[in-house]
């Protein structure tokens, strides 16, 4: 009997899927942050200022995050493998244009593109994986998916650095612009989006069954979505606890540690690397905590939400009272925290909704983190700002009432997580 009647091909091949899915997310992150690394170089190169960093980093930010609800839309549509392909290509060209961008203004649009092409790669994953995968690994393997966003975040610094050194800040981006054609490629090439698509008979418990019912339209879908009081909760959630992290990992934390601890911004860099490295031993031990040692997504995710307002209070009331060491303990532990609150809150939202609508009710939430991040960036700038410069550089009480703030948005994330529905199913005696 071959492989694809007994299923051992199917076994083995979802992991050929998973691994070319898993090394585009690696390119998302990414993407996401390597202009941080060369900025420097490209501020000269481009005879911009200072600013220039923020803007690439917000025409990076704005389009992932809007294009999230046509991703879920996109997904159930089109296709996951077709959209993934098609995104992805963009993503690439538009890195490539950022490498041959002869102006300021032709580099932020360039990374426009970027941001809107590499947009397409999460949601559809979600979509093809509760396909390949039963409910007992789909989390798992979401785990092991958003530790490889970690990677991606990790490789955009020192591996990075030392790429445009051989390069060029212009040689980088076209290498990564290459790299990400070869990936969208590969998806396309091997890729499927059901087991059956690629000749397998679909698994008998997969994460979520392949529709046998017509399919349900786009604005229908998200209606349903938003309609459900049930995804509130964890939408809510998503996006107040990111306007606390997103807004230290994406911008303030380096200027804090610069500021108050008078760090390099190598040094400030390697404190805040340890995020990347939480985040990649987070996700899947978090993954496995929720499976079979809490057995519940809701009680991991309270968990979790405590033991970051437990750290938000110590960075917000002991702001400039930790040694080095505790620096960098402080970044691995609640990077290795949020990675449980991410993995819970996408495979809850997964676990309310028919995989019909899966990718789009996967999409609507997505929206909610970045939306988060895009919030509380400029609102803590703005608070910082009442404070005022001393030196060129805000204070240790400028900071800790800004920390303060955020702790607010923190406690706010653990009311909203606290009405949750568990939907992790109950194991029969």
């Amino acid at each position: 009997m071959s492989d694809k009647r007994t299923g051992m091909g199917l076994l083995k091949y979802r992991y050929i899927v998973f691994g070319i899915l898993g090394t585009a997310y690696i390119l998302v992150n990414f993407h996401r942050l390597c202009p941080a690394v060369v900025a420097v170089d490209m501020m000269r190169d481009l005879k911009a200022g200072g600013a220039l960093m923020g803007l690439l980093a917000s025409a990076y930010f704005y389009p992932y995050a809007l294009m999230q609800i046509p991703a879920g839309l996109l997904s159930d549509s089109w296709g996951p493998r077709r959209s993934v392909t098609i995104f992805f290509i963009m993503a690439a060209i538009g890195s490539v244009g950022l490498g041959l961008a002869g102006s300021a203004g032709m580099a932020i649009f360039a990374r426009v593109v970027v941001g809107l092409g590499v947009a397409m790669v999460f949601v559809p994953t979600m979509k093809i994986l509760t396909n390949w995968f039963e409910p007992d690994k789909f989390s798992r393997m979401t785990g092991v998916f958003i530790s490889l966003g970690g990677l991606g975040g990790y490789m955009a610094a020192t591996p990075l650095a030392w790429l445009s050194e051989g390069v060029g800040w212009r040689g980088s981006m076209m290498v990564i612009g290459g790299v990400t054609m070869l990936i969208a490629l590969a998806v396309w090439i091997w890729v499927r989006d059901t087991p059956r698509d690629k000749g397998y008979r679909p698994l008998p418990a997969a994460s979520n069954p392949e529709p046998v019912v017509e399919a349900i339209g786009l604005l229908r879908g998200m209606g349903l979505v938003l309609k459900t009081a049930r995804f509130w909760p964890m939408a809510i959630c998503f996006f107040l606890g990111s306007v606390a992290s997103l807004t230290f990992v994406g911008l303030w934390g380096g200027p804090f540690l610069m500021h108050v601890y008078g760090m390099t911004k190598p040094q400030a860099g390697a404190v805040l690397s340890m995020m990347s490295v939480g985040m990649i031993f987070g996700a899947p031990v978090m993954s496995w905590l929720s499976d079979k040692v809490f057995r519940s997504r809701k009680r991991l995710l309270i968990f979790n939400l405590i033991g970051s307002i437990v750290l938000f209070v110590f960075l917000a009331f002991f702001t400039a009272d930790f040694p080095l060491a505790l620096l960098y303990a402080w970044c691995f532990i609640y990077s290795f925290l949020v990675s449980g609150i991410i993995v819970v809150g996408y495979t809850t939202i997964k676990e309310l909704f028919p995989v019909e609508i899966s990718g789009t009710a996967t999409g609507l939430v997505n929206v909610f983190p970045f939306a988060g991040g895009a919030v509380g960036q400029p609102l803590m700038g703005w608070y910082l700002d009442t404070f005022g410069l001393t030196g060129g550089v805000y204070g240790v009480e400028a900071y800790s009432a800004a920390f303060k703030f955020g702790l607010v948005f923190v406690v706010g994330a653990l009311v909203a997580g606290m009405m949750v529905k568990e939907t992790m199913p109950r194991r029969s005696n």
